[in-house]
């Protein structure tokens, strides 16, 4: 049975702090309150977030003050994320609680003790529903290292302290941390899975030959960032597609993996305009021209935006977020530009 939605607001208040991070991170804290511009993550300071239950209120309330508006944490999920049903926010939250369905089911001693074939997407599924969130762990150390602080809304990416590494068929197996990505469809189910071996101080990957692997059903599907709309980008690479999101942290986003993946990926039904991120190399152009003579058959605008450098994190890392966000700017279709970049400059 899963729990009911006051049971959820309780979990959720017991990490208020870490939520708060995780989903206000345009905010910071001020004593016993987390302070921001108001539910949506905008920066500012006229609502805020009690942080511990005191004589005043329970840890997890928040009131903003310029509005009137009042509520509890799964309220700040729906709004930071822009979810509409309420399965959509538990869904959210019970991954950010480590509650997943698939978790619930690794909890059982008959379901553990039969193996998933290597590589499927029930052992995709198993391996997201034995990681956690990244809040707090080296994922999030490995992202602030290579440039990517916006990390609100990143509820596909896990951490998975000890994850299965096996040089190739018959060398003896290591573990590793891993930053663990969730692959889904378009209606949100869990298909396959990324994994990142990392150091285990978070500073780099792992260093073994192929720190990067994909599991399951990848073809159409990807990692997802935000509830896509009728405007949203896609490109190949996590880290590329979040450097970008760093300048653009409200439009929706999915990596497909790969330049293959990213030429066949699926098209959310409300989408009217795909902005593709391009890398600069042989395989992305390749990528860049299937999609969108397909965009442009489905009835799509297609906008390809492209890096100075080799990719997005290349230009994050080296050329700063300000350069970035104005190479963007120039990009961008007039009225997007104003949507997603100059309300957030």
């Amino acid at each position: 049975m899963r729990e009911p939605p006051h049971e959820l607001a309780r979990r959720l208040a017991d990490r208020a702090e870490a939520v708060c991070r995780h989903y206000l991170s345009n905010g910071r804290r001020q004593g016993n309150y987390w302070t921001v511009g108001d539910v949506r993550n905008t920066p500012g300071r006229s609502m805020f977030v009690r942080l511990a239950d005191s004589a005043r209120g329970s840890a997890g309330h928040w009131t903003d003050a310029a509005t009137g508006e009042h509520g509890d944490l799964l309220d700040v999920v729906r709004e930071a994320l822009g979810l509409r049903a309420f399965a959509d926010v538990a869904k959210e939250a019970r991954a950010f609680l480590g509650l997943s369905h698939e978790a619930a089911r690794l909890a059982s001693p008959v379901r553990q003790s039969v193996q998933a074939p290597a590589g499927s997407s029930e052992a995709a599924r198993r391996l997201v529903g034995m990681s956690q969130p990244i809040i707090g762990t080296i994922v999030e150390t490995y992202l602030r290292e290579r440039g990517i602080t916006t990390l609100h809304g990143t509820g596909s990416l896990r951490f998975h302290p000890r994850c299965y590494y096996r040089p190739d068929d018959h060398g003896p197996t290591e573990t590793w941390p891993a930053m663990i990505a969730a692959v889904t469809d378009l209606d949100g189910r869990l298909t396959g899975a990324h994994r990142t071996w990392l150091a285990p101080d978070g500073l780099g990957k792992a260093p073994v030959d192929t720190p990067r692997r994909a599991m399951g059903d990848l073809l159409g599907n990807a990692v997802r960032f935000g509830v896509p709309g009728s405007v949203m980008a896609a490109g190949e690479g996590i880290e590329t597609t979040l450097s970008l999101r760093c300048a653009l942290p409200d439009m929706s986003m999915a990596a497909a993996l790969s330049a293959a993946h990213l030429a066949a990926i699926l098209f959310p039904p409300t989408l009217n305009r795909l902005y593709i991120i391009r890398d600069n190399d042989p395989a992305g152009d390749g990528a860049r021209d299937s999609l969108i003579e397909r965009a442009i058959d489905a009835g799509i605008e297609a906008i390809v935006l492209s890096p100075r450098m080799e990719d997005f994190n290349d230009d994050l890392r080296y050329l700063g977020l300000a350069a970035l966000r104005k190479s963007v700017a120039d990009q961008l279709v007039r009225r997007d530009r104003y949507r997603f970049l100059e309300r957030v400059a």
